[in-house]
């Protein structure tokens, strides 16, 4: 069995995955990150550059293939870590996706909000509901282990935004999911906490940019930039790390103060 604690990540090849990956990693965690995108030859990017960062921060990682909204796919997945590892310590819920074209709220189509439904919301829900019982064992075996369910949610599940309409819904059931996870698993030893990240440099927000970049010039954002990768990794690493162990249900938004009502 490993000697570091493991963790799970979906969405682990780029961007928050990415970071929450090294983050993890600089924290004592080894990692098993799966992605959609599997390109063992790749080692500028994706997983396998992941890996070569992590290995460089002082962990290893396990790069697997996945889509977490195949149900049928997810008790192979934490097979697969539970082999290579012989643990799971924790579970990040951070694949997701937004709309392949933005639309207005009367003009969405059950084909794009299914899809996202399915991979942001409908995939992390099940893997969790199958993830839940290995952690609460692992708990039972070792008190001081600390296991967790981390979910990446977004500031989209408290605050609409009419042109992406199954993305907000999908971050909202995330968000009360993490909740029902959080109050079902409370006496068993496992945390359960939900990060809500606000408007953050990655590849969903590119199409984006300049308008994001205007509406923080004009104070949308009280701290003035842009959040990166790395401000959702840290908050990411305090909470699997056991920093809020009697703060399960925690919902951390990082989004530079958006949060607070202004006049």
């Amino acid at each position: 069995m490993a000697k570091r604690r493991v963790a799970l990540i979906t969405g682990a090849g780029r961007g928050i995955g990415r970071a929450i990956a090294l983050a993890l990693s600089r924290e004592g965690f080894d990692i098993a990150g799966c992605d959609v995108i599997f390109e063992p030859e790749n080692i500028r990017e994706g997983l396998f550059e992941v890996r070569e960062a992590v290995r460089a921060a002082g962990g290893e990682m396990l790069p697997l293939r996945c889509d977490v909204a195949d149900l049928d796919g997810h008790q192979a997945l934490l097979a697969a870590v539970l082999d290579r590892f012989g643990r799971l310590d924790c579970l990040v819920n951070n694949a997701g996706v937004g709309p392949k074209v933005r639309a207005d709220i009367l003009e969405e189509t059950p084909e794009s909000y299914d899809r996202v439904l399915g991979i942001n919301l409908r995939g992390p829900f099940f893997l969790t509901r199958r993830a839940a019982p290995l952690l609460a064992e692992r708990a039972a075996a070792d008190p001081e282990a600390r296991p967790s369910i981390v979910f990446i949610t977004s500031m989209s599940a408290a605050v609409s935004s009419t042109s992406r309409p199954g993305y907000c819904i999908s971050k909202a059931g995330l968000s009360m999911a993490a909740r029902l996870f959080a109050d079902r698993l409370a006496g068993s030893g496992v945390g359960v906490y939900e990060v809500r990240p606000g408007i953050i440099h990655t590849d969903m927000t590119a199409p984006v940019r300049e308008k994001y970049d205007r509406m923080i010039a004009g104070g949308l954002v009280p701290q003035g930039r842009w959040g990166e990768p790395e401000d959702i990794g840290r908050a990411v690493a305090a909470l699997a790390g056991g920093a809020f162990g009697y703060s399960t249900g925690l919902a951390v938004e990082v989004s530079g103060g958006m949060d607070i009502r202004r006049l």
